[in-house]
């Protein structure tokens, strides 16, 4: 096999509608594998599930794995932002976005585990942020918090499942324009800053996102676990 060759291997994104998770799950179905995708929306082609409810997640992953006829590699890409300060931000507000962030990644990795650690391993691949490494530029504290989160679950996992030869990894984005950024992307003041906090000059599209966990999903990046690796332009560099 290729080293970023997926033939033969089954897939699970979630947040797959659109956006990076769209764009992963067309990559990942190119690489050869076969590809099942879950969202809270629904479409064509996609289980409709809640990530952050635990008996949706149960529900979507059988019928993902019923239909794949199993279960090699798990993309976590399901994510939300409440972009309000600490001062203003509510409990509930707070909840949801650590709901779907890191309890949602956390059903979604466990779910998938079991069925990866019964074939024989598997790899499972995080959607972090640059805000997991810094306090950001704008006042966004529920997703900074959850995305540390997911940078020091993806390390506890990855120690937990090598035993099982599963590999955990993520990719921390910086601003990349999606449905989640669009306010960031509408506002050309707001860009400016953003610009300025990025040394290559260019922002990294969906399809760099997506190549990106194309990698550390296959087996190109067999020896690699417990890594979060940044497309940020430079970003954390500073």
């Amino acid at each position: 096999m290729e080293p970023f060759e997926l033939k033969g291997k089954t897939a699970l994104v979630t947040g797959a509608a659109r956006g990076i998770g769209k764009a992963t799950a067309e990559r990942l179905a190119a690489a050869g594998a076969k590809v099942a995708r879950l969202d809270i929306e629904p479409g064509d082609g996609i289980i409709v599930a809640d990530v952050a409810d635990e008996a949706a997640v149960e529900r979507g992953f059988a019928e993902a794995v019923r239909s794949l006829g199993g279960l090699d590699i798990l993309v976590n890409n399901a994510g939300i932002a409440v972009r309000k300060t600490a001062l203003e931000i509510s409990s509930d507000e707070w909840d949801r976005v650590l709901g779907v962030n890191l309890r949602g990644l956390f059903l979604c990795s466990r779910v998938a585990a079991r069925t990866m650690k019964d074939a024989g391993g598997g790899a499972i691949v995080n959607l972090a942020s640059i805000m997991g490494f810094s306090g950001g530029i704008f006042p966004n504290p529920a997703y900074q918090a959850s995305k540390g989160a997911v940078v020091n679950l993806t390390r506890a996992l990855a120690l937990e499942l090598a035993p099982h030869a599963i590999r955990v990894n993520a990719v921390a984005p910086t601003f990349v324009r999606t449905d989640l950024t669009a306010p960031i992307f509408r506002s050309p003041e707001i860009l400016k800053v953003v610009m300025s906090h990025t040394p290559l000059g260019v922002l990294p599209e969906v399809d760099d996102i997506a190549a990106a966990i194309l990698f550390l999903s296959s087996p190109a990046a067999r020896c690699i676990t417990g890594v979060t690796l940044p497309v940020d332009s430079g970003y954390l560099a500073r």
